[in-house]
């Protein structure tokens, strides 16, 4: 669970820095921003994940269906 919650670090990081460099934040109020992209990352992310006996189920390839466009 500590890669995810790297993962999550990461990623409310890189949306806070991308607000300072839009223009959209200004650095001072990074640290009351960064709690609130922190904590709906972390929410959306974790309410998304499927349990883990389910996260390794894969459909079988070739199963007849056609691709989008007609193609295979």
């Amino acid at each position: 669970m500590a890669s995810m919650d790297e993962h999550i670090l990461k990623a409310a990081k890189e949306i806070v820095v991308k607000f300072i460099e839009c223009g959209r934040l200004s650095p001072s109020g990074f640290a009351e921003t960064f709690q609130s992209i922190y904590k709906t990352v972390d929410e959306t992310v974790k309410t998304r994940v499927p349990p883990p006996d389910k996260a390794h189920e894969t459909t079988a390839p070739g199963t007849g269906q056609k691709a989008p466009g007609g193609k295979r």
